[in-house]
C-alpha cells in the first residue's frame, strides 16, 4: 500500500447522513518545514486515484517535492477513500450516502489540522472534480488558501455540464432497467457502455478529427475507443462511479451554508490568487464557464490551455498542455501573497 488512511471516524454529512468509520486515503510528497508554510493540496479528480496526480509532482517541476509538501488527498467514492465498494453493510454498494464536494474539502481540512496542524495553504490544485475541490477550499476557507490553480475545473455543474453527466449515469443505469431496486446487480461489464458515451466528451472535435489518437499508438478509431475508454471504465467499480457522478453533478461552491446557493458571492468571497486553466476545447467543463467564474473572483487570471487534447488537456498525457500547466503554477506560486 503506497498510501496512508486518516480516520474520521463517524461522519455526519452534509445530507445530514452519518457515514460510520469513514476515512480519508491521501499519501504524501516531500517535507513539511517548521514554518508549516510550504504545504500544497492537489486533489484527486472523477475516477483517478493519487497516483493519476504524480505526473505533476516531480523535481525541478511547480509541485517540487524538495521545496513543497504536496498532500494528494483521494476523492470520498473513488475506492481508497471511504466508497461503496469498501464500506460495511448498510452503507456499501449502491446504499453508500450522497456525499458533496463541500464534504470532502472539509472532510480534507481535518486532516491537514489534525493529521499536520497546517494552518496555511500555499496552492490548492486540480483537474476537474479535483479543480472544483479547489474552488471550494478558496470558498471554505479564504483566509488560508494563499493560491487556487484549477484546470479543466468548473466552479458548480453549468447546466450542460450537468446534462453531460446524466448522459453518462444513464448508459449505466439501462443496464438494469432504471430499476433503482436493482443496482446491486451492476458489475464492471456494465461500464463498457460509460466508457463510449464518455468518449465522446472527454477529448474534442479536432482531437478525433485530426486523428491524434494515432500519438497514444492506436492504429484505428475503434482500437482507440475500446482500448482507452472502455478499459479504463471496465476497471471502476460502478457503484464508485454513480457515487462519484452525484458529487460531480450536485457539486456546487455555494452550496451550502456560507453562501445559501449565492454563486456569484461565493466567487467573490475567495481571496486566493487564482490561475484558472480551461482547455480550450474542452466539451462539458468549458472555458465559457470557467470565464464567467474568473471575472467573479477578485485575485484571478484566466488562461486557456491552447489545446485540442478537449477536457483531458488537463489529464497529463500531452506533453506540450503538461508545460504550460507547470509553466503556469510555477508563475503563480512566485506571486508573493503579502499584502
Amino acid at each position: 500500500m503506497d498510501y496512508e488512511i486518516f480516520n474520521l471516524g463517524d461522519v455526519i454529512l452534509q445530507s445530514g447522513v452519518t457515514l460510520p468509520n469513514a476515512y480519508l486515503a491521501y499519501k504524501t510528497y516531500g517535507k513539511l518545514n517548521e514554518q508549516k508554510d510550504n504545504v500544497v493540496v492537489y486533489p484527486t479528480a472523477f475516477g483517478d486515484q493519487h497516483v493519476q496526480n504524480e505526473w505533476l509532482i516531480g523535481s525541478g517541476m511547480a509541485l517540487d517535492p524538495e521545496k513543497y509538501f504536496i498532500i494528494v488527498p483521494n476523492l470520498l467514492g473513488n475506492g481508497l477513500s471511504s466508497s461503496p465498494n469498501n464500506t460495511p453493510h448498510p452503507f456499501d454498494r449502491a446504499n453508500f450516502p450522497q456525499v458533496t464536494i463541500y464534504d470532502n474539502v472539509r472532510l480534507q481540512h481535518q486532516l491537514l489540522a489534525e493529521k499536520f496542524g497546517i494552518q496555511k495553504i500555499a496552492l490548492v490544485v486540480g483537474w476537474s472534480m479535483g479543480g472544483i475541490q479547489a474552488f471550494q477550499w478558496g470558498a471554505s476557507y479564504p483566509e488560508m488558501v494563499e493560491r487556487i490553480a484549477p484546470f479543466g475545473g468548473i466552479a458548480k455543474p453549468w447546466p450542460h455540464t450537468y446534462v453531460v453527466l446524466e448522459g453518462v449515469k444513464a448508459s449505466l443505469l439501462s443496464a438494469v432497467g432504471f430499476d433503482s431496486s436493482k443496482l446491486n446487480q451492476l458489475t464492471s461489464a456494465d461500464m463498457r457502455a460509460v466508457g463510449r458515451v464518455y468518449a465522446g466528451w472527454g477529448l474534442s472535435h479536432a482531437f478525433y478529427r485530426e486523428e491524434l489518437y494515432h500519438e497514444m499508438g492506436f492504429e484505428s478509431l475503434e482500437d482507440f475507443v475500446a482500448g482507452v475508454w472502455e478499459n479504463s471504465f471496465m476497471n471502476m467499480d460502478p457503484h464508485n462511479v454513480l457515487s462519484m457522478l452525484w458529487t460531480g453533478q450536485h457539486a456546487d461552491i455555494s452550496d451550502n451554508p456560507s453562501y445559501n446557493g449565492d454563486f456569484d458571492k461565493a466567487l467573490k468571497s475567495i481571496k486566493a490568487l487564482a490561475c484558472i486553466m480551461p482547455g480550450s476545447t474542452d466539451l462539458f467543463c468549458t472555458a465559457d464557464d470557467n470565464e464567467y467564474e474568473a471575472e467573479r473572483i477578485p485575485n484571478a487570471t484566466f488562461n486557456p490551455i491552447q489545446s485540442l487534447w478537449g477536457h483531458f488537456a488537463g489529464r497529463g498525457i500531452n506533453s506540450t498542455d503538461n508545460q504550460f500547466i507547470d509553466d503556469n503554477l510555477k508563475h503563480l506560486l512566485s506571486l508573493s501573497t503579502k499584502v
